[in-house]
């Protein structure tokens, strides 16, 4: 919303003053909207030479030739859709709107070609055993399977850097030279790479306790054997606007039960229902979370994400879950390492 009023308008604002908008401001574009901050449509320097040419005067208003139905996205965009479709119409801001039509932010194309660096930290964790992928695992950890070309890890770790998050802690147990002698410090990656060392299962949350002096702002925390394609940025401004203080990625599952459901009222069938379909969410294995949370996680003990979320709600923290509709796969059984794999190379 930064400097988002002084490319804004009324109806009853003149040609001339819309000419001044765009003229002044770096946007090169005017947005009218009501009374209520409603996007009415939008202006630009095309709009109003046509007007001038069809004898319109500078003191006329703008409502007369304002372009009433362009292209908008809501507040949840995806930055790749949001580019394919500013690249495909040729169009250099993108206005976000909410449910209502209410302006929230104009979107510069430019500005989303380059990742904004972000300083929160990622803590990847990849300390376990994957013991339900030996034998694969016996002599290597699971994070640094190859899924196509690379380590499971290391595209990850290239996710999170094309969204502008290069600050990496990676938790280590399981053959844990073997993932520091690949990634060093990070810098032939072009991120930065510190490592803390389980030297007992401590869980998902477990491990962040012996973080508590490195994890001063919003961080995220993620599996390390899986792969996804979300946009880690929107999942960050998710958490921030809706003020959470643990924020879980979950992703809907389908349970078909095999076979015929029969519900049952005073001893009487009163239906059958052939194999329903029910859905639920499961924890994606990715999060958000601000450090006061940290609190929360007893020292040196076994403490998985799970039970950290019940505390947080128990806590009244507010936990709030993220929708994860783009591709994603927890790999944790070999079936699944093969469809990784399948996958790999049209998903990445």
């Amino acid at each position: 919303m930064k400097n988002l009023d002084k490319v804004l308008l009324k109806p009853t604002s003149t040609i001339r003053d819309a000419l001044k908008v765009i003229e002044s401001g770096s946007k090169k574009i005017a947005l009218v909207v009501d009374e209520n901050t409603k996007l009415l449509g939008t202006l630009t320097d095309g709009d109003i030479r046509r007007a001038l040419l069809k004898d319109l005067s500078l003191d006329d208003f703008v409502d007369s030739i304002i372009f009433k139905t362009p292209i908008t996205f809501k507040q949840n965009y995806k930055k790749e859709e949001l580019l394919e479709v500013a690249l495909k119409n040729k169009l250099y801001q993108i206005p976000i709107i909410d449910d209502d039509g209410i302006l929230l932010n104009i979107i510069e194309v430019d500005e989303l070609l380059q990742p904004k660096k972000r300083k929160n930290k990622v803590v990847l964790m990849a300390g376990g055993y994957g013991t339900r992928l030996r034998p694969l695992t016996e002599h290597i950890p699971k994070p640094m399977l190859h899924v196509g070309d690379k380590p499971i890890l290391e595209t990850i770790i290239q996710n999170f850097k094309k969204h502008g998050f290069t600050n990496i802690i990676i938790s280590v147990s399981y053959k844990a030279d073997i993932i520091e002698k690949y990634f060093k410090d990070g810098k032939e990656f072009g991120v930065n790479i510190e490592y803390v060392h389980e030297n007992k299962r401590m869980g998902t949350a477990g491990a962040l306790g012996l973080l508590k002096d490195k994890l001063d702002e919003t961080f995220f925390v993620m599996n390390g054997d899986l792969l996804t394609n979300i946009n880690f940025e929107n999942m960050l401004d998710f958490h921030l606007n809706n003020d959470s203080k643990a924020t879980m990625g979950v992703r809907e599952y389908d349970f078909q039960v095999p076979y015929g459901v029969v519900d049952i009222e005073d001893n009487k069938i009163s239906s059958i229902k052939e194999k329903p379909v029910h859905s639920f969410y499961v924890s994606g294995g990715i999060y958000v979370l601000e450090p006061e949370v940290l609190r929360l996680i007893p020292k040196d003990t076994f403490f998985d994400m799970p039970t950290l979320f019940e505390e947080t709600i128990k806590s009244n923290l507010t936990s709030v879950p993220f929708p994860i509709s783009e591709y994603w796969l927890d790999i944790g059984q070999m079936d699944e390492f093969k469809k990784a794999n399948s996958d790999y190379y049209e998903v990445f």
